[in-house]
């Protein structure tokens, strides 16, 4: 009688193999960078994670370029898309907040969407919905398009700054940035004033920015 094949053998990686799908293999893809960063990973790393050799994640993914579009796109699909009503500025609100929180919740994200521009399936669909919602809200077709960009320069632009402010703020000893502030009040009085009796709030900040924005798309609509 035969003996078994062991756990982890060639036996398990081919049946690791045929249960693949493309989605499988960019979801692992993402746990591995939420755990240590996009920098950690391989394709070697991704196949260990999935219990199969790197070679067979070539058939979801041409490369390691071709993966990390894949995986830029694949974090688009978790935005929560427009939904449909006569309350544009409320549906828009709540879908750039969906963004917002999916981008802080992989922070690698914001950064590789923004280094990498070209848009899959899910980013196409997300703009394409964006655009809808304010088409039917009455917008032009150029005030679509710009007021698109500046939603969208808030989404990402905004969240790629916190997100290195909060990784700052993590470094920072309370004692040496009190020590800090009391040395440069005499230089920058506004700026330690503000950094004292301030709250730092990346949520409240950034629904507070995206109403600016989408009271004044408002306005130049009703005056276009």
């Amino acid at each position: 009688m035969k003996s078994q094949k062991s756990r982890g053998g060639k036996g398990d990686r081919t049946l690791g193999a045929a249960s693949l799908t493309k989605e499988r293999v960019l979801r692992a893809a993402v746990d591995l960078a939420d755990l240590g960063g996009i920098e950690s990973l391989s394709m070697r790393r991704l196949g260990q994670a999935l219990g199969v050799e790197a070679m067979s994640l070539y058939h979801y993914v041409s490369n390691k370029n071709d993966l990390l579009d894949s995986m830029a796109d694949f974090i688009v699909s978790e935005f929560a898309l427009p939904s449909k009503g006569s309350d544009w500025k409320a549906i828009i609100r709540e879908s750039a907040m969906s963004a917002h929180a999916v981008l802080w919740k992989h922070p690698w994200a914001c950064r590789l969407k923004v280094a990498r521009p070209d848009a899959g399936p899910a980013a196409l669909q997300y703009i394409d919905s964006i655009m809808g919602c304010l088409r039917r809200a009455h917008f032009s077709t150029q005030l679509t398009h710009d007021a698109h960009h500046a939603i969208f320069s808030h989404i990402y632009g905004f969240t790629l700054q916190e997100l290195g402010v909060r990784s700052s703020i993590k470094s920072l000893d309370p004692e040496a940035v009190a020590i800090f502030l009391q040395q440069m009040n005499d230089r920058y009085p506004y700026l330690v004033e503000v950094g004292r009796g301030a709250k730092h709030d990346h949520e409240l900040e950034f629904v507070f920015v995206l109403d600016l924005i989408l009271d004044g798309l408002e306005k130049v609509r009703d005056v276009s």
